[in-house]
């Protein structure tokens, strides 16, 4: 009763928890609703919503700490997304560029800032040093919208990213330096403890971080804990990153580069922590920065606005000049240059800790009494309106080139895919402890834009079946469904009865047209039991389909590098390109680094590929499948092997490819390893038994299936006896 009368106590500021909560998640839902039909982004509206629910508009609450704590969350979420989605491969190959963008952002904005301090403003030297510096850093506000139209890995984003981080860091520096100064704390020991801290921390991120975070990885898959995992680990590159004198952002930053490549684009932790940022944080920083902004500064006397127009003018001709000489250096296009422009020239987060610092550095007092301050009352205000402003003119800046961007790669796309059948994955599946695996591998090696062809199936024994059976196999559909769904990924769940399992797959793989297949290799029971499994075979002689059986015996998303090996003339194959693309695909969007084993000749078709795609990978000369095992002095503790194989009377088979299984069981027991049976010119499906593998039995399946049974039959009623 007495919560119920606490609500409807209407004094402003609003204190009751729930109301005031209420409000932000009515912003959060309909401000991109209202916003999106007068096409103004969504970023903007909750930054004038936040203006006029603060203290300086309506005054329905106060920026307290129910606003700056998930307020920052959101602003290190930005910082940690950004280095959690970029593109490995992609940022070492620009790093040079985002070395080049980065002095641009940071050099001409501290030029024009120094010089117009000192010279139009009449400030000092330190008050001009530490206001350019406000205007080199920036904050990538746009990004979450960049990142929705889905051009965050553009090259473009990739190097502005990375200049971000360099741009930032310098900011941030002078600003260590500037309070040094002032402080008088400019001594040596200052150089060298801030040198040592930042090594320090800079090792103890990029190297540390993945070694815990491959270790937790492996041992705990529940989906709760690997999400505050992720969490634990940007607090703490922030926290780290301020110990060593820097801000947290730089630390946050660093943090999800350094789980990159343990948190695969494609699986379904970084849908969850994309989400709930979106959702929740990040709109609750962009309302907090809101909450500073107050109109009647502006026009409170001529020197605020004096100093107001200054910094946002300076503050918007210095990025541009940046980015225009960013895309002259290196020959972008247009749309290039505003998705640079409108990525870095957001002012909000090293902003406001400079400024908020500069103001509280006292220098002495007036005759009056007053504090003389390192940045004034008019550079406060003037900040706040250049957060504004660059807020919004980055904001609609980088919605235009980020859409111009994305219907130019779409408008590609499609020409690509419109000359290849429709991508379509079947995933066969029975065990429900690997079914997360398989269909994480599947997301691995789709395309980008196939959102509704996964197909998970189980096949029920049409003389056995019962409803638990039936029950049984529901409930592996539906995890299926619910691990691809966690993508936003749509998985059609097919259930069939056959006599026999693999005819079964046969006829779903005609009736919808499958041109992929993901298998989990069987798990052995019996000593019979050839190496990949009865059933297995069954399937592989009667499709003549992309198929990938695979073992799992780690997590694939803490796999860092794939050994692919692949016989000679393996490209005179008529699905030589397609296998290709779906390997090319697990390395970009898991980050494993691929390592190409092959003759001279196929090399190079994978290096064509590299610079096409820009995947992370290396080539190596391999020749003499005789000497198989010299492959496994190559292989390190968390890697894993993929293995292309063929069939009999092919251009690419040999006759070695019949040790395989027993090298895979003796020798590579502890890794995990994908073999890759391309579709191959000249074979027959369904029940062709002159189709054959070099480990798969060329007598009818039905025959081995019955035969396979009466064994187990024979060894469960010995064992009874």
């Amino acid at each position: 009763m007495l919560l119920g009368l606490n609500i409807f106590e209407l004094t402003l500021p609003l204190t009751d928890p729930i109301l005031r909560f209420l409000i932000i998640l009515c912003i959060i839902l309909f401000a991109p609703i209202l916003l999106n039909k007068i096409r103004i982004p969504h970023l903007l509206g909750l930054i004038i919503a936040g203006a006029l629910i603060g203290p300086n508009g309506l005054h329905l609450m106060n920026r307290d700490s129910s606003i700056i704590i998930p307020g920052t969350t959101g602003l290190l979420y930005i910082m940690f997304l950004a280095g959690l989605e970029i593109d490995l491969a992609d940022f070492r190959k620009n790093a040079s560029k985002s070395v080049v963008f980065g002095a641009y952002t940071f050099i001409l904005p501290m030029l024009l800032g120094t010089l117009g301090g000192l010279y139009l403003m009449g400030f000092s030297l330190p008050t001009s040093v530490l206001l350019a510096s406000m205007f080199a850093s920036h904050t990538l506000l746009a990004y979450p919208l960049v990142s929705k139209l889905g051009v965050a890995k553009n090259r473009a984003a990739t190097i502005t990213v990375g200049g971000t981080v360099i741009t930032d860091t310098l900011a941030l520096l002078v600003l260590a330096i500037i309070v040094g100064m002032t402080n008088g704390a400019m001594g040596w020991q200052f150089w060298v403890k801030l040198s040592i801290s930042i090594i320090v921390f800079g090792a103890v991120v990029l190297v540390g971080f993945p070694i815990i975070g491959r270790w937790f990885f492996k041992r705990f898959e529940e989906n709760i804990s690997q999400y505050i995992f992720v969490l634990v680990m940007m607090y703490l590159g922030a926290v780290l990153a301020e110990l060593a004198g820097i801000e947290g952002i730089i630390g946050a930053f660093l943090a999800g580069l350094a789980l990159n490549r343990l948190v695969p684009h494609t699986s379904p932790l970084m849908n969850r922590i994309e989400f709930v940022g979106n959702a929740i944080f990040i709109p609750f920083f962009l309302i907090g920065v809101g909450m500073l902004i107050d109109f009647r500064a502006f026009i409170k006397d001529w020197e605020t606005i004096k100093v107001a127009v200054f910094m946002t003018v300076t503050a918007n001709v210095a990025k541009y000049a940046a980015a225009w000489l960013t895309q002259q250096t290196f020959r972008f296009n247009l749309d290039e240059r505003r998705l640079i422009f409108g990525l870095s020239n957001a002012q909000a987060a090293a902003t406001l800790a400079a400024v908020l610092v500069g103001y509280n550095i006292v220098l002495g007092q007036t005759e009056t009494g007053e504090p003389i301050r390192l940045l004034s009352d008019a550079v406060l205000n003037g900040t706040i309106l250049m957060i504004l402003v660059t807020c919004t003119v980055a904001s609609f800046v980088a919605q235009k080139g980020a859409k111009n961007i994305a219907l130019q790669e779409q408008s590609e796309g499609s020409n690509e895919t419109s000359e290849e059948p429709q991508e379509r994955i079947l995933i066969p599946l029975r065990n429900p402890e690997t079914t997360e695996e398989l269909v994480q591998l599947s997301l691995a090696i789709k395309s980008k834009n196939n959102q509704r062809g996964l197909y998970a199936l189980t096949v029920i024994n049409s003389l056995e079946a019962d409803e638990a059976a039936e029950r049984n196999a529901r409930k592996v559909l539906e995890k299926a469904a619910t691990v691809a769904a966690a993508t936003d990924t749509y998985m059609n769940q097919l259930l069939r009865y056959d006599q026999n399992v693999s005819s079964g797959i046969a006829g779903i793989v005609r009736e919808h047209k499958i041109t992929d297949m993901v298998l989990g290799l069987h798990q052995k029971q019996a000593l019979s039991d050839s190496f990949l499994g009865t059933l297995t075979e069954g399937i592989l002689a009667k499709n003549n389909v992309t198929t990938l059986i695979c073992k799992t015996v780690q997590p694939s998303a803490t796999i860092r590098r794939y050994l692919v090996i692949i016989p000679e003339k393996a490209e005179e194959e008529i699905g030589f390109t397609l296998w290709l693309n779906r390997i090319r695909s697990l390395g970009k969007n898991t980050g494993a680094k691929l390592i190409f084993y092959g003759s001279p000749e196929v090399l190079q078709y994978a290096r064509d590929m590299q610079r096409q795609q820009m995947i992370d990978c290396d080539f190596a000369t391999f020749t003499d499948w005789e000497d198989f095992l010299i492959l496994s002095r190559d292989m390190k503790p968390d890697d894993g092997m993929i293995i292309v194989m063929s069939r009999k009377d092919h251009p690419s088979y040999n006759s070695s490819m019949d040790k395989i299984p027993h090298y895979l069981n003796k020798y590579f027991e502890q890794h995990n390893f994908i073999l890759v049976f391309p579709v191959q010119s000249g074979v027959q499906e369904i029940g062709d038994t002159n189709t054959t593998y070099p480990i798969v039995s060329t007598k009818p399946i039905e025959k081995i299936d019955e035969l396979s049974k009466s064994i187990r039959e024979l060894f469960r009623k010995k064992r009874h006896k």
